[in-house]
């Protein structure tokens, strides 16, 4: 009997970081956060004596070192980025200078897939072509294949997937390297598709680029990722950082700046102290097939959704499992060619947040598993408070709007408690609550002061951004507009969290990456609950009194203006009024790198010769009318014996009309070629009396004359 392959992580050559300078920086960061969070706790904590305590204090004191805890932390994160870029640049850690003065042809073939669900196929496979073509740039496109994994259920856009891939193949001469599958069942979600994939395909390949639907990557930065990947052998996951880009609404303009100003602070303090122990974020990301085909097999979580069963948000697991088998997970900060897209709305944004919510929130059954390294429980934690914190936040106010209360309505004189504050730095009540608020604000707006300041006084930084008037101008409306946001949101978690806890299980919906705007009546129902708390909250607060009211304005307004601030920032038409002053814009909008010019001008999909989009035969319709297109579908699928089953649902949809079938069934038909071959026959051969109008009307729609195409640009 042969041994079985050892799969454990090279141990030859040098480790890029070694155990104790990566002992030393997590000390020191995580230090830094204990010490300060723990320094405001104790304020609070007198503070409270001083006042004296009440029951309800002790909760408040709880729920306070936890919040202020995750405000430390982000803010450090920020601190100690500012600290890498601007002060310590020399020692900045960065794997991909491994890479550096390689060349050559690659030594081993990598692939890049796209797993795509109800996607609009046109755009997906404009980004596959930019992709294609920029890595083809580089010279080295021999070593790439790439893959359209669909996990479509709309029938009609499974037809029009093949329809533009094969489109995209003929006019790339991309056949043989690129390809497109259809899962039959989409088992497991995107983690199944992923491995369906990996078992089927993955041992002919070192690595897996893995893309989102909206992902888009630069050829060159491709190349460096994979040459690094070929150069580390302890590396089992590559994670890139991806930049939001083509927000044309508020909302998704917003979220561009913010990310784009703030983010690589943010990026550099993570990879301060992660070092090789990062996360993945199941995107824009390069896997080593052979670690991860291994461990990263999810196993079902016990009981039953939400809780148990398959494990949505399923990254942060792999690159638990892979970091916890001594492979190396990296944050590649410096790759810049890397980009995705955002949900157009605020709507959008929270519904996509509630899958991620179930996903986060069923790490609780993982963090505390043996054999995690302290990297590994600290993303897992991240993530789960990136939710838990909303309801803690909520019920902080809660209990701080029950204190305020307690002490109006009894009319209570503050007792003269001994306070060490007082003792120690001579500051009376205000004076000590004005020094911890005062603290509060600035953990919570020193990342973007750093930010501003960083790129006001670097004179790239600040051309790229439109100059220094559009980043401040930027920078204050994101500011006071994210200031609205924050109450709606901590209340949508809120009752995200609540439903899960309740049993309420997500399912699994495509994503809306374009729209016109919310309606005013969508807004109002989906904003119901945070504005009906505003209502009840700001007449509580005024009872109370009119300060605690002032104190409290931020948070109410928010509330209050949940439905107003949601339509306002999904429009377009205030977006590219926006955009015309240079406010919110970002470097790629402003200076498209090329990899999105090739993207926006890419139409390879696109050939009326082929084409399952037209009116009266679109689609499933199609598939079985057009010649080609029947053609195309039929050459996909495995060639099997007409059954008297198949040939009664044929004749069936051809008499009585596709819509007579359940969808069960019309997919069943769709993957019998046979049946597709004789009903294409039967439509073009049979009298419009013999067949359904549906068929007799997309038969005539070939007599009426196209309209012309659109003369292209010279």
């Amino acid at each position: 009997m042969m041994d079985p392959p050892d799969l454990s992580p090279p141990g030859s050559g040098p480790a890029l970081c070694r155990g104790v300078p990566t002992f030393l920086r997590r000390t020191l960061f995580f230090g830094s956060v204990l010490i300060v969070n723990l320094a405001a706790s104790l304020w609070l904590a007198d503070l409270f004596w001083r006042m004296g305590f009440q029951k309800a204090h002790y909760p408040l004191l709880v729920i306070f070192v936890l919040l202020n805890g995750l405000l430390t932390l982000g803010s450090f994160h920020a601190i100690f980025g500012a600290f890498d870029i601007f002060v310590a640049r020399k020692r900045s850690v960065r794997i991909t200078r491994l890479a550096e003065g390689r060349t050559g042809p690659l030594e081993k073939r990598h692939a890049v897939v796209m797993p795509v669900y109800n996607e609009d196929s046109i755009r997906v496979c404009a980004r596959i072509e930019a992709i294609y073509q920029s890595i083809k740039a580089t010279g080295h496109l021999e070593s790439f294949d790439f893959f359209i994994l669909s996990d479509t259920r709309d029938l009609d856009l499974w037809v029009l997937e093949e329809t533009a891939w094969t489109n995209l193949c003929r006019r790339l001469g991309g056949f043989g390297r690129i390809y497109y599958r259809r899962r039959k069942t989409n088992e497991n979600r995107k983690a199944g598709n992923i491995g369906d994939f990996v078992r089927t395909w993955g041992g002919g390949y070192e690595a897996m680029l893995v893309l989102d639907a909206d992902s888009l990557m630069d050829g060159a930065e491709i190349v460096k990722m994979a040459r690094v990947m070929e150069a580390y052998p302890r590396l089992g996951i590559l994670q890139t950082p991806p930049k939001l880009i083509r927000g044309a609404s508020v909302f998704t303009r917003l979220q561009q700046f913010a990310m784009r100003l703030y983010g690589p602070l943010f990026i550099r303090g993570l990879n301060y102290w992660q070092l090789g122990g990062g996360s993945y974020w199941g995107h824009n990301a390069l896997i080593r097939l052979k670690p991860f085909s291994e461990y990263c097999e999810l196993p079902a979580l016990p009981g039953r959704e939400p809780f148990g069963g398959r494990i949505l948000s399923h990254d942060f697991v792999e690159a638990a499992l892979m970091v916890a088998e001594g492979w190396e997970v990296w944050l590649a900060w410096d790759i810049e060619g890397t980009y995705e897209e955002a949900p157009p709305t605020l709507m959008d944004h929270l519904i996509r947040d509630r899958r991620w919510c179930q996903g986060n929130l069923q790490h609780l059954w993982l963090i505390f598993a043996r054999k995690l390294p302290f990297s590994v429980r600290m993303h897992l934690f991240m993530g789960i408070m990136a939710y838990l914190g909303s309801p803690l936040w909520f019920l902080f106010l809660l209990l701080g709007t029950w204190i305020a209360w307690e002490r109006f309505s009894s009319d209570l004189s503050q007792l003269p408690f001994e306070s060490y504050v007082e003792r120690w730095f001579g500051f009376n009540g205000i004076e000590q609550s004005l020094v911890l608020t005062g603290l509060i604000f600035l953990l919570l707006f020193l990342p973007k002061i750093l930010a501003v300041i960083g790129a006001v006084f670097t004179a790239g930084i600040r051309r790229s951004f439109g100059g220094l008037l559009p980043i401040l101008a930027g920078t204050l409306l994101e500011t006071l507009v994210s200031m609205l946001l924050a109450p709606c949101i901590m209340a949508a978690h809120s009752v995200m969290v609540m439903s899960i806890i309740l049993g309420r299980a997500v399912g699994w919906g495509s994503q809306n990456r374009e729209t016109d705007g919310t309606a005013w009546g969508d807004a109002m129902r989906f904003h119901a609950f945070p504005t009906l708390l505003g209502v009840v909250w700001t007449v509580a607060a005024m009872e109370i009194s009119h300060t605690f009211a002032a104190w409290m304005a931020p948070i109410l307004l928010g509330l209050l203006l949940s439905a107003p601030v949601s339509v306002w920032t999904s429009r377009s038409r205030y977006g590219k009024a926006l955009a015309r002053h240079k406010i919110l814009a970002t470097p790629e909008e402003l200076n498209p790198p090329e990899v999105i010019r090739l993207a926006d001008q890419a139409n390879a999909a696109i050939d009326p010769a082929l084409d399952a989009s037209v009116n009266d035969r679109r689609g499933v319709v199609a598939a079985v009318v057009d010649p080609y297109v029947n053609g195309v579908h039929v050459s996909l699928l495995e060639h099997t014996e007409l059954t008297a089953a198949g040939e009664a649902l044929a004749e069936r949809c051809l008499t009585a009309g596709p819509a007579a079938l359940s969808k069960n069934e019309l997919a069943e038909l769709l993957y019998l070629a046979p049946a597709m071959l004789m009903m294409h026959r039967a439509v073009w051969l049979r009298s419009a009396e013999g067949i359904h109008s549906v068929w007799s009307h997309a038969v005539e729609s070939y007599r009426r004359r196209r309209e012309p195409l659109p003369a292209e640009p010279s």
